[in-house]
């Protein structure tokens, strides 16, 4: 069972990565995001409310960024797919999805300052100060709501064991992608904005000449 899940593990964050990470600025991207995210989980233990800021100031703008506007959207010669395939077939957020989540995350600082009571669940803020740490409060229910969305919603329209091992994808994610792209600032500064796609092709040549 454990290694029947840690293979699923395996073919998500594959999947992720050769169908969503073609763009160096996006993975360069995304090196930042690790950091920032690992950043953001050490200071869980001091300061909840930092972690929420750093982790969707610094780490959720950088990573989503890559996507909506550095990855290429045209057909994927590597993988000989479309992007509307990718997107239909992607396990967690695809771009649509992004973008409510994005969208709900953008909003709700607004919606404090309008009703600084957040309808009841806050005590009205009195001060820049406050109404920050509120917001950090809210943007982390965001997170993690949107976390457990997902992965109850994957229980219903795949398994549990798809949404365990998405849940347990995302969490990991910034540790996987600190090692996936820490080398693609530099390819990125040697002028080469679109990964070559070798590992990807070295991978697929592996499979046809086990299949």
């Amino acid at each position: 069972m454990i290694k029947n899940f840690l293979e699923q593990l395996r073919i998500q964050r594959w999947d992720d990565h050769r169908y969503y990470h073609h763009s160096r600025i996006n993975q360069s991207l995304h090196f930042v995001s690790a950091i920032s995210f690992m950043v953001g989980y050490l200071m869980m233990f001091f300061d909840p409310m930092m972690s929420a800021l750093i982790g969707w100031l610094v780490s959720m703008t950088s990573r989503q960024a890559g996507h909506f506007f550095f990855e290429p959207r045209g057909y994927d010669h590597v993988n000989q797919t479309t992007h509307e395939h990718k997107e239909e077939i992607k396990v967690g957020y695809n771009l649509r999805r992004k973008v409510v989540l994005m969208t709900i995350w953008a909003a709700s600082p607004l919606v404090l300052y309008l009703d600084p009571t957040l309808f009841g669940m806050f005590t009205p803020w009195a001060n820049p100060a406050d109404f920050v740490r509120q917001v950090a409060k809210i943007w982390l229910a965001v997170g993690i709501g949107g976390l457990l969305f997902r992965t109850i919603h994957l229980f219903f329209i795949r398994d549990i064991e798809t949404g365990l091992v998405w849940m347990t994808k995302i969490i990991t994610d910034p540790f996987n992608d600190f090692m996936l792209y820490r080398h693609a600032p530099l390819a990125l500064l040697r002028g080469e904005l679109i990964d070559p796609g070798l590992d990807i092709l070295e991978h697929q040549a592996m499979e046809e000449a086990h299949a």
